[in-house]
């Protein structure tokens, strides 16, 4: 069984995506400046995984264009959907194979950057990935009803059978 916060972070995606349900590229793309679009939000978040789990966790990433394309502190960009969603579902079963090996133990160890132990532990790493999904999951909606789209979900998912509260 993977760690709590990790089955937290996944529930977190899966709500993320569920949130996207019916969306059209067209939709995904427009923006309300100074908002960025959805579909930059879905790569951002496919980016900050990639960065802050895949690589600092591995050392490997799969996309090197996520950097200047939906990257911290990039201009805004609008790009399609679909390849923001590969991106995001390619980096995030990467991640997965990494996040199953996590424990209680590993939560409390220094993240590793560039060979330097950094001032992060990696337990608060995966909080700050999945408050910044509520975040930008939040803004989605937001966007969706400036859109004018109807019958959004309304309230977190089922977390009492998919991520219920436990101790490991």
């Amino acid at each position: 069984m993977s760690h709590p916060l990790v089955e937290q972070l996944r529930f977190t995606r899966s709500e993320f995506m569920r949130a996207l349900e019916g969306l059209s590229d067209e939709d995904a793309r427009k923006r309300f400046p100074p908002l960025n679009c959805i579909s930059w939000n879905v790569g951002h978040l496919a980016w900050q995984e990639q960065t802050r789990l895949l690589y600092f966790g591995t050392g490997r990433k799969l996309f090197l264009e996520l950097d200047s394309i939906v990257g911290r502190g990039q201009p805004a960009t609008t790009p399609p959907l679909n390849e923001m969603i590969h991106a995001w579902q390619t980096v995030t079963a990467a991640t997965n194979l990494w996040l199953d090996n996590l424990s209680s133990e590993d939560m409390v160890k220094h993240v590793v950057k560039e060979g330097i132990a950094s001032d992060e532990i990696w337990g608060t790493v995966l909080l700050r990935v999945i408050y910044h999904y509520w975040y930008h999951l939040g803004e989605n909606a937001g966007i969706r009803q400036m859109l004018g789209h109807t019958d959004l979900p309304q309230f977190v998912g089922n977390i009492d059978s998919q991520a219920p509260y436990r101790v490991e």
